[in-house]
């Protein structure tokens, strides 16, 4: 990862994950009649290193590296199939393991069937990942073997639990390609923002720049609308002095 990421990643350990939403908001135009999600990645639970929501927690943030899974019985897509030479392709060469490619200094984020109810992740998993030198997994699906996640220290945030392995309905079907989040496309490389206490955004790439510009002064207004509303003024005229057109 070059520094000049790393800087910027650094620079968003400032904010919170409303900040950087309400920045997203500004920048994203959904088109009519869909709903704005401001990069908000709903509903996940944080298993790792502690259970639930917790402000003593750090924020993980680092660049999105992407598996996608599929049902067991589906065929792996010809796009996703791959050579061992191969190493641009989007697959799993025979003899090889899916977490072996899972990339360091990345979270990864696991795309799971919504009809499933086996796991996609476990404890091995997990502790490759860790060794691997992954920041963090973000499981849109199922996970088990809690304690043994909760042992190797890796940051893992889920939107659910089983107690059966991956083998009884999925497998691996694409590395490294877009993947569907509740919604919200995650693109290998784009901005994954973990905050223990507020929630899940994903920053797409390309608008991350323009995000650390635009926050500043979207926080800086705020700050002034508090002031006044703390010694007073009603919100109506807060926002209206203060909150001015970007």
């Amino acid at each position: 990862m070059s520094s000049s990421i790393e800087q910027k990643l650094n620079e968003l350990q400032k904010y919170s994950a409303c900040d950087i939403s309400d920045a997203l908001l500004k920048l994203q135009k959904p088109p009519q009649g869909t709903a704005a999600r401001a990069g908000h990645l709903a509903d996940f639970t944080p298993l790792s290193p502690c259970i639930g929501r917790n402000a003593t927690q750090p924020k993980i943030i680092a660049p999105a590296s992407t598996f996608k899974f599929i049902s067991k019985d589906d065929r792996i897509p010809p796009s996703a199939s791959a050579e061992p030479e191969d190493s641009d392709s989007h697959g799993f060469p025979a003899g090889t393991h899916w977490v072996d490619f899972a990339k360091p200094g990345t979270i990864a984020v696991l795309e799971q069937p919504a009809d499933q109810h086996c796991a996609v992740l476990g404890g091995i998993m997990a502790l490759r990942m860790k060794v691997l030198g992954v920041r963090g997994v973000l499981v849109n699906g199922r996970v088990r073997d809690l304690a043994e996640i909760n042992e190797c220290k890796l940051p893992v945030w889920v939107k659910g639990t089983s107690t059966v392995g991956t083998g009884a309905e999925a497998k691996p079907g694409a590395r490294d390609v877009p993947v569907d989040v509740g919604g919200v496309t995650v693109s290998p490389g784009d901005i994954i923002f973990c905050d223990p206490l507020e929630g899940v955004v994903a920053i797409p790439q390309e608008l991350l720049e323009q995000v650390l510009e635009l926050m500043p002064k979207l926080v800086a207004m705020d700050d002034k609308v508090k002031d006044a509303v703390s010694q007073g003024m009603n919100v109506f005229d807060a926002f209206k002095q203060f909150r001015t057109k970007i």
